[in-house]
Formats: structure tokens, sequence, C-alpha cells
């Protein structure tokens, strides 16, 4: 609910205008460029290898590529809680090295627009769960239908799941506006906004 249809749309209609950026742990690099620029040493120069990865690329006047299709990658079954804190931490990454861009990300979700439809609605004395629905089904059709379309995993639990990550966005971006440990794989971490690390917490 939060890496197909969501991130990997906008990362692809990114890169459509320009605005690519690489993602993950599979990421094909010329190497006489990297070794060049700093090595792989260089991907330390920020908190999450993909973040650097994107700025050392787009600083030499290069563009990032996607492949044409993203990387199935089994996640198994998470908890409420693990799936909670993989979102905030990732967040808060996304925050320290790309603010600029996370500032709007809590505008992505169905509630701005459904807010602005609702009100809008009332002001206009038209029929609010008509407007509502309306929204909603212009958001969400053609989400699903893009999962559809792209063979990526759709089910009848896809729309509850779907809103439940609306209802988790901006909760999550607030979030990721504080500071604070998370664990990570077992280990307590913490992001230091100010050196741009990720220093793990002594015990």
């Amino acid at each position: 609910m939060f890496l197909n249809t969501q991130q990997a749309r906008w990362q692809y209609a990114g890169e459509a205008i320009g605005f690519g950026s690489a993602q993950g742990k599979s990421m094909l690099w010329f190497k006489p460029l990297l070794d060049d620029n700093g090595g792989i040493e260089a991907l330390a120069a920020e908190i999450a290898e993909d973040a650097a990865a994107t700025k050392l690329v787009n600083r030499l006047g290069y563009k990032v590529h996607l492949v044409s299709s993203p990387f199935d990658q089994p996640l198994g079954r998470r908890t409420c809680h693990d799936v909670w804190s993989r979102q905030a931490r990732w967040a808060r990454l996304r925050r320290v090295t790309f603010p600029l861009f996370f500032a709007p990300e809590v505008l992505l979700g169905a509630a701005p627009p459904l807010l602005f439809a609702v009100t809008a609605a009332v002001l206009a004395g038209v029929n609010v769960p008509v407007a509502a629905a309306a929204v909603i089904a212009a958001i969400y059709l053609p989400e699903l239908a893009l999962g559809l379309s792209k063979g990526w995993r759709v089910s009848l639990l896809s729309l509850p799941a779907i809103l439940v990550h609306d209802i988790m966005l901006p909760l999550v971006w607030i979030r990721s506006w504080g500071s604070g440990a998370f664990v990570w794989r077992g280990n307590a971490m913490t992001i230091d906004t100010k050196a741009c690390e990720l220093e793990e917490v002594t015990q």
C-alpha cells in the first residue's frame, strides 16, 4: 500500500519530468564515473546511500533513470508496529535528505482533495456524500487500475489498505519532523540532522 501504487507511481512520474531519484539496494553504476568522484565512500555523504547517489549524479550534470518496471520485493508479514516504524524511519530520512521535496508530501493522500470537495459541497449546497464518493472514486479507481495494469498485487484488501495508507500518511509526516530514536532490525538508531549521519544509540 506504500510502495506499489503510491511510491512507485510518484517516482516514475518524477523521472518522466526529469526528477529521477535512486531508491533501494539495487543500483547500476558506471563504475569509472563513481570511482572518479569519490568511489563507493561517496555514498556515505548522506544518511541514505540512494539519496547520496541521486545528489552525486545530479551534481555531475547527469540524470538518474529507473528500470522499466520495479523489482519485486517480498516483504512477508509485518505487524502494525513494523509498518509504522518503517514508514516513520523512511519519512525522516526523506525529510533530512530532500526537505523541499518532502515538505509537500502531506498533500499526496486523499485527505486534502476530500476536505476541499466536502467544503465546496457544503458551501454550494450540493449533496456531501455524493461529492465525497465522487472524489474517492476519482482517486482510488485509477490507482487500482494502475496496479492491475502493471501486474502488481491487487486484491479485495487493496482498497482498505490504501485507505489505511492515506490515514497514516499525515500522521507519519507529522512524526517525521520529530526527533528521537527508532529501532532498525533490532538496533536502536537516531538521526543526527545537524551532521546528517545515522548513528547507533549506545545502550
